[in-house]
């Protein structure tokens, strides 16, 4: 019996949802999280802002000024650490946003592919009551995406999930719905997604196009309706130099592939969702 065709992912129309692998094992841990009356009071979330640090019951987490907030920890390198933390620039903001591990990298990739109107590193940690005991945890990032407001992530691999950490992640996930914000952890990515993106993001700054190029490209797709990523390519009088300018436009969106295959010069290209837009 023949599998069921792969749904395409298109790159100029798809969100976040379809590119990641969400961890749900927290839903099942709610139910070792005791959530006694006024909870939202005696669960504390610690911010760092202008410099200091404040703290803020959940019950008053809105009225926290996140666009004035920094991390609440630092980023440390040594010899020999078990994980992998840097600095990522990202287009959509302008600035280097810090990642503690590769997987979170990753995300940070994703989230200025998708035109992320903000991100805060580690924005907050939450001091929270545990079968009597006091535990912490400090999420990876707030998001604030476009039209969709704020989104909370953890980011760790399935495998490396424990039963503390689904735990923890079920406290922010409270946190996140007390404030109507989205939560979610970042366990995974679907086939070929972040291969593609980060060949993408190569040439995601700004593009000089001295000999119009891009122009030629748009029209080549626009009058075939679809091609190959190198026929775009040599459909122009520069092939070699116009196939920076297609990975350019595939990744501003005006012109689109598909994120779960990998890429090659066999890959389809259509014209994207806003083609004459800028990128």
């Amino acid at each position: 019996m023949a599998s069921a065709a792969r749904p395409v992912v298109r790159s100029d129309s798809c969100v976040l949802d379809m590119l990641i692998v969400e961890h749900a094992g927290d839903e099942t841990a709610r139910d070792r999280l005791p959530l006694p009356e006024g909870w939202q009071r005696r669960w504390i979330t610690s911010w760092r802002v202008g410099g200091g640090a404040v703290a803020w019951p959940v019950s008053e987490v809105g009225s926290v000024p996140v666009g004035s907030s920094s991390p609440v920890r630092g980023f440390t390198w040594r010899a020999r650490q078990g994980h992998r933390p840097g600095l990522q620039f990202m287009a959509s903001t302008g600035r280097h946003h810090g990642f503690e591990s590769l997987e979170e990298q990753r995300l940070l990739l994703a989230l200025d592919f998708l035109r992320v109107v903000d991100v805060l590193t580690q924005p907050f940690e939450l001091d929270l009551e545990h079968e009597g005991v006091r535990a912490r945890h400090t999420p990876d990032f707030l998001a604030v995406m476009p039209g969709r407001g704020g989104w909370l992530f953890d980011v760790l691999p399935e495998r490396l999930i424990g039963p503390l950490d689904a735990l923890k992640f079920a406290a922010a996930r409270h946190v996140a719905e007390t404030v109507g914000s989205r939560y979610s952890v970042v366990a995974g990515w679907r086939p070929h997604v972040h291969s593609v993106l980060d060949f993408l993001s190569s040439q995601r700054r700004p593009l000089q196009d001295p000999m119009r190029l891009q122009g030629e490209l748009l029209a080549a797709v626009e009058e075939a309706g679809k091609l190959t990523f190198g026929e775009v390519a040599g459909a122009t009088r520069l092939p070699v130099v116009a196939r920076a300018h297609v990975t350019h436009l595939l990744w501003h969106r005006q012109l689109a592939t598909d994120l779960g295959s990998p890429l090659n010069d066999g890959s389809p290209v259509w014209l994207g969702a806003s083609p004459r837009g800028r990128p």
